[in-house]
């Protein structure tokens, strides 16, 4: 089949690869110029790690991986008080850094597929054995399936489906992240400290620090709005504790950051007619929901229902959403007490959030 990918992102550029190699024609249309480098590093786990063997990509990834094994929680003065494993299923999963791992996936893919940067679908018109798709830059097609692979904000999911409004909750939260100068304070170990309603946390990477902060809020501010977002992160963390001025200072003075509300996305069904949507534009829980994997795992099933019935798009659609919604149900459940884990909302669950896990941690 002739298909269209939107975003070459983890599960468009799975997808891509997947769907390149067994013999369709495709083409990943990309806004941006290149790979975006805002982000933590993502987990590639269970049948993620399948997916990266089946492509043949798990040396590579694991060169690229990071080497963290913990999250350790610290006081005010940067004391470990309590900590927690971040590895599931040790040798079967690794942690890479998402510019990597985008990267990895999309070299995968180039011998295979068309990649189309700097370009944005303008307007997608079904009938009944395809989608005609036009383009801000290049020349309008038709093709067989259209795959919105284009995240939490998914253009395809807004001009097939209607209004980010109808799909979209926020559940409360923020996330933002910027990049940290000088070698990490502990190479093996997220460092995370809370106050209520709020955390920041200090990602190794793989030799270039992360902070991401996290925190509760009922204000509603829009994401590309840059002042709106920082004057937001100062009042909440204006009382905060270790290394909160040195984190916001970099936000601050930094041209490549990520702020986005923490959201939950439901869809009724992922696919009308020939358009069908994957990843985080289906059924993302942006932070909590295990979302690189995710995204792997239903870029594997889509590729595997497409294979299994290509004279039927129809039926292979179908399938496709039944198995992988079960899936991305089980995560969006997991939201949050995750949640809960991450960003306790008082000083008493803190305290009893670092009591259990300290004691998890002396087993």
């Amino acid at each position: 089949m002739k298909v269209l990918i939107s975003g070459a992102g983890i599960a468009g550029a799975t997808a891509a690869a997947l769907l390149g190699r067994i013999g369709h024609r495709v083409t990943v249309v990309e806004r941006d110029q290149g790979v975006r480098s805002s982000g933590n590093p993502v987990d590639v786990r269970g049948r993620a790690y399948d997916v990266a063997r089946r492509l043949g990509l798990v040396s590579q990834l694991r060169e690229a991986s990071t080497h963290v094994r913990e999250l350790a929680i610290v006081n005010s003065v940067g004391r470990r008080v309590a900590g927690l494993a971040t590895q599931k299923t040790p040798g079967r999963e690794l942690e890479v850094p998402r510019t990597d791992l985008c990267s990895i996936l999309i070299d995968a893919a180039r011998d295979d597929v068309d990649f189309r940067f700097d370009d944005v679908i303008t307007g997608l018109e079904s009938g009944t054995h395809g989608v005609d798709a036009t383009f801000d830059r290049a020349p309008g097609e038709s093709f067989d399936l259209v795959i919105g692979a284009d995240g939490l904000h998914s253009n395809v999911r807004r001009m097939a489906y209607g209004p980010d409004r109808d799909y979209i909750r926020h559940l409360g939260m923020y996330i933002a992240t910027v990049r940290m100068a000088g070698p990490p304070e502990r190479s093996d170990a997220v460092l995370m400290y809370n106050e209520p309603g709020t955390a920041i946390a200090l990602h190794p990477g793989t030799g270039n620090p992360v902070a991401a902060l996290m925190f509760r809020s009922r204000a509603r501010v829009d994401p590309r709005d840059k002042p709106a977002a920082a004057s937001l992160l100062e009042q909440r963390y204006a009382s905060g504790g270790w290394r909160t001025a040195e984190v916001l200072a970099a936000f601050r003075g930094a041209d490549d950051t990520y702020f986005d509300a923490i959201s939950r996305v439901r869809v009724p069904r992922w696919s009308r007619g020939r358009t069908t949507l994957l990843g985080d534009a289906a059924s993302c829980v942006s932070l909590f929901g295990d979302g690189s994997s995710s995204a792997m795992s239903g870029a594997m099933t889509l590729a595997e229902a497409l294979d299994d019935s290509p004279r039927d798009v129809t039926a292979a659609l179908g399938r496709y959403e039944r198995v992988q919604r079960v899936r991305a149900d089980r995560g969006q459940r997991a939201a949050t007490p995750a949640s809960h884990v991450l960003i306790p909302a008082s000083r008493t669950g803190i305290t009893l959030r670092n009591a259990v896990l300290g004691v998890a941690g002396r087993r």
